[in-house]
């Protein structure tokens, strides 16, 4: 029977994570130094803090699905 590894860096599902966590991370810091201004455009709400908030939460379900559940692949190819 053969090997079994785990897909791991090459799962898709870390690949979307990371830049969903990057794109997060910079709304979430683009939120916090946001112009009053800015914000009052927006009816008061700080859609670049709540939307890079909810950005990182769904890159951290991402993670951790594949952390949960990793695709495991056979070491050799099967003929």
């Amino acid at each position: 029977m053969a090997e079994k590894k785990k897909a791991g860096a090459f799962d898709i599902r870390v690949v979307i994570a990371l830049l969903i966590g990057i794109y997060g991370a910079v709304l979430t810091i683009l939120g916090l130094i946001a112009d009053p201004a800015e914000v009052a455009k927006a009816d008061g709400l700080n859609i670049n803090l709540w939307g890079g908030i909810g950005m990182l939460a769904f890159a951290a379900l991402f993670t951790l699905w594949a952390r949960l559940r990793p695709i495991v692949v056979a070491a050799e190819p099967t003929d």
